[in-house]
């Protein structure tokens, strides 16, 4: 059913033009309000409209009288991928939608909002509607308004949350005239990522008991040693991961799914590597602040991630190499992050024999990598540093995120300062390799790199240590 815009006339401050009238129009005025709720119930498959607004206040969800069909039927019912959407659960799930993409961006849950979001619902005609996203600025706030239909599969129901919430940070910029256009991969992206880690079945299905009265659904969520990336493995084992190039301009088919997923994948996968950065999630919120005033979002994408890549052929070698590693990478699941820390700590520690006097017994020690940087000779040196940096390489397809990126920083490290010294050796007459002695400046660079790298080591293990008991 179309809406119907009703056109009225006030009067202000006039009398009707037949005084005779007023109270007839009037009683049928009454009249009819009696009647309209009694034949609204009398309808079968209508409802009272309902407008529910989120804990927030940024999520306001509204819906007609009518129901869909749809949500009745048996096919919907058993299949998984489909949701069906009621105006209370979805002001509760868009919330935590909300708060999971905030936290990839790197945003607190309590930070603030600019603009509103109104998610009105209609009725499915069928179980592949698509969803209607508009904007329109007020008073230089840019406010949104998306039309879903109830019954809506999750990966579009995610992409149209995912859409409509990049595009409010975008446009909070002061003086945004035009509103930005956010890239297809980094919607499909965001919005797959999501879905990898959050049940939005839980959230949108009609609780299952009550309690006191009350209608109650229980949701447990537990991140440590999570693999968001475990759902796309299997998908590029069967389709190759596509460039960048083919990243920027999808097909309607691969949008919706078509191809197999392949497309889904690997934005799932450049956004996350994208994340995995240093500054990831500074650089992309970056990204998002720069794209209204940029006409295409590649000059505002070059410019968020000019400390990582300037031009797209800097882009696309680093996708190679990301692309080549994840394909490389160990399909098992990854350590947890508790392990992983203590892995990592071990990692970039030197195993070394103690004496306290000649008598004594050897003690097993462990000193740091700079240490060794300090104190072994080049000898020593040429001897561990490459066990070491092929035992990150490696240790890096298993821990956590957070301690993977930084098991790469070392690695990193190690390998600069190895081909540095590559050509700082001779050769005597007896054909020995001789080491040459330490260069100052190579050393120097290699331990205020390590250091910088021990400071964010130990800012993520306390985000996963565990409280002592008071």
């Amino acid at each position: 059913m179309k809406p119907r815009l009703v056109r009225c006339r006030a009067y202000s401050g006039r009398r009707f033009p037949d005084s005779t009238a007023q109270p007839f129009a009037t009683i049928i005025f009454c009249c009819s309000l009696l009647l309209l709720p009694a034949n609204v119930r009398s309808q079968s498959g209508f409802a009272p409209p309902a407008m529910i607004q989120s804990i927030s206040g940024q999520f306001t969800v509204s819906a007609g009288g009518e129901y869909s069909q749809l949500r009745y039927s048996p096919a919907v019912a058993a299949d998984t991928n489909l949701v069906r959407l009621e105006p209370a659960l979805l002001a509760v799930a868009a919330e935590h939608f909300k708060e999971d993409l905030w936290r990839e961006l790197g945003l607190s849950p309590g930070a603030s909002w600019s603009g509103k979001i109104f998610l009105a619902l209609r009725p499915a005609r069928t179980d592949d509607d698509g969803v209607i996203i508009a904007s329109g600025l007020t008073l230089r706030t840019w406010n949104y308004r998306v039309e879903l239909p109830d019954v809506i599969g999750q990966a579009r129901y995610a992409r149209a949350l995912a859409a409509v919430l990049l595009l409010e940070i975008a446009n909070r910029s002061a003086g945004a005239e035009h509103c930005a256009e956010i890239p297809a991969w980094l919607v499909d992206g965001a919005a797959q990522q999501i879905l990898s880690t959050d049940d939005l079945k839980v959230l949108l299905s009609t609780p299952a008991r009550n309690q006191d009265g009350l209608p109650q659904s229980q949701r447990q969520k537990n991140e440590s040693g999570v693999d968001a990336l475990a759902n796309i493995r299997p998908v590029l084992k069967n389709s190759p991961v596509l460039t960048l190039e083919q990243l920027s301009w999808p097909t309607d088919a691969q949008v919706n799914g078509v191809d197999g997923g392949g497309y889904r994948a690997s934005a799932q996968l450049f956004v996350s590597e994208l994340l995995a950065l240093p500054d990831g999630p500074t650089s992309l919120r970056n990204f998002l602040a720069r794209l209204s005033a940029c006409r295409n979002w590649q000059t505002a994408f070059y410019a968020a991630f000019q400390d990582y890549f300037r031009t797209p052929l800097d882009a696309e070698k680093w996708w190679a190499l990301r692309v080549a590693n994840f394909t490389a990478r160990n399909a098992g699941s990854r350590w947890p992050a508790a392990d992983s820390c203590a892995r990592l700590a071990a990692l970039v520690s030197v195993p070394v024999e103690f004496r306290a006097d000649s008598n004594a017994l050897p003690i097993r020690v462990e000193i740091t990598l700079q240490a060794a940087l300090r104190n072994f000779t080049r000898a020593q040196l040429a001897e561990i540093l490459p066990v070491k940096q092929g035992d990150l390489q490696l240790a890096q397809f298993r821990l956590a995120p957070p301690f993977a990126a930084l098991a790469d920083g070392y690695r990193q490290v190690l390998a600069d300062f190895l081909g540095g010294q590559k050509n700082n050796s001779s050769v005597t007459g007896t054909g020995k390799l001789t080491p040459a002695p330490r260069q100052p400046a190579n050393v120097a660079a290699a331990l205020k790199q390590l250091d910088a790298l021990d400071v964010r080591r130990r800012a993520a293990e306390g985000q996963f240590r565990t409280p002592a008991p008071p």
